[in-house]
């Protein structure tokens, strides 16, 4: 099984060597050669070892399945039994637009980075949306073409097309259920209405995979706002970013507008809920924390607020967002030259952040409160216009498409 999932490690050896010059571990040059040699595979019993298997990150555990015939039999019986392992810490995946569909994965448990090819994605511009390790890709060009892929096992599937006209905007998120392992996907077109600048058609479409079907519970028209590509499903909720195009002018530029797609036969409508004004127009990440929207959103400076001075994030709590913490200066700095947008996602208590100008990847823990950077991805930038970008996915295996 460990030779299907071919990672590559990639790690900077000072950076290893300075993250354990703490630990001195100091075997001597010589062995009592006296001693009899005891192998700990001879009196270790199976559930002992699994149980230290259920303490290893999940790299870890695929390389102790090589070590022989035994620990591969335990590992593998072992590894597809998901409810003896512990919380993986969901891993990043970064990519640029490159001929070649491969990125790297960064692993925050070890600190590594590997090698990871996902064949269907061609170019650095997809949509894409995780939950509970499957990840949808949806095309920019057309938002037609649609996968769904664990990208540990890299086990792919082509969605149906889904109905409706062809749009301008797209927006992509999908929920996978965590006991049956069935999932729903969320697509929300954005069209403008012919000769009418200030309107504009917004029409939900969302896929059950048991019923291997396409709905479309809404169709709507906006006057004075568009939809973006931004979404995120949350306690069954559908939540995505509309813009501000003009008309009566509204307190704020930017809005979350909510849909209920958790009941299918209820006429559920269109809920806005205000974006803090302090905001840029093109920075609003929204992702589901443990059930919890979080938004990580660029903050403009006041004579131009289009124009990133630092990086927040937020808690939706009752319909309004609490700031929880803004990023230190000193990190934000570290970036270097920091574009205008920016790559962020998150599962459980991990955020990462990425700006599309640099392979740079600094994450957030919402339970400790800690900022760190990752080890380096080993890409480098090769002309002053390549772009980065990523997501976030749970490492897992018992998830198919």
């Amino acid at each position: 099984m460990a030779g299907e999932i071919a990672w590559i490690s990639h790690y900077d050896d000072d950076y290893l060597q300075k993250e354990t010059e703490d630990f001195d571990f100091d075997l001597g040059e010589e062995i009592d050669k006296e001693v009899n040699a005891v192998s700990v595979d001879v009196i270790l019993p199976d559930d002992l070892l699994e149980r230290i298997l259920s303490y290893l990150p999940l790299a870890s555990i695929f390389r102790a399945s090589c070590v022989c015939k035994r620990w591969n039999a335990t590992a593998e019986r072992f590894l597809w039994n998901p409810s003896h392992l512990l919380p993986q810490k969901p891993w990043y995946f970064m990519f640029t637009s490159s001929d070649e569909p491969t990125g790297h994965a960064y692993d925050p448990n070890l600190r590594k980075w590997y090698r990871i090819e996902l064949p269907f994605i061609g170019t650095s511009n997809w949509f894409f949306s995780s939950s509970y390790g499957l990840v949808c890709f949806m095309d920019n060009d057309s938002r037609t073409e649609l996968f769904t892929c664990n990208p540990i096992t890299k086990s792919c599937r082509k969605l149906l097309r889904p109905p409706g006209m062809s749009s301008d905007y797209g927006a992509l998120a999908v929920s996978v259920d965590k006991e049956s392992h069935g999932y729903i996907v969320a697509v929300v077109k954005s069209k403008q209405v012919p000769e009418n600048v200030f309107q504009w058609d917004i029409s939900i479409h969302v896929y059950n995979s048991k019923e291997e079907a396409w709905t479309t519970p809404l169709t709507e028209v906006l006057t004075g706002w568009r939809g973006g590509d931004e979404s995120v499903i949350c306690n069954g909720v559908l939540y995505f970013v509309v813009y501000y195009i003009g008309g009566v002018l509204p307190e704020n530029r930017h809005a979350l507008v909510a849909y209920n797609i958790s009941n299918r036969f209820s006429q559920a409508s269109l809920s806005f809920i205000p974006i803090p004004n302090s905001l840029t127009l093109s920075c609003a990440r929204l992702m589901n924390m443990k059930e919890k929207l979080v938004m990580v959103g660029g903050i403009g400076k006041h004579d131009r607020p289009d124009i990133i001075k630092g990086i927040g994030i937020w808690v939706l709590h009752d319909r309004k967002w609490e700031e929880i913490v803004r990023m230190p200066n000193k990190y934000f700095q570290g970036f270097g030259e920091f574009d205008e947008v920016f790559a962020s996602s998150g599962v459980d208590d991990l955020i990462y952040i990425q700006s599309y100008g640099s392979p740079a990847l600094l994450t957030f823990d919402m339970n400790i409160k800690q900022w760190r950077w990752s080890q380096k991805c080993p890409v480098t930038k090769r002309f002053p216009l390549q772009l980065f970008t990523g997501f976030c996915f749970e490492p897992r295996l018992e998830i198919a498409p």
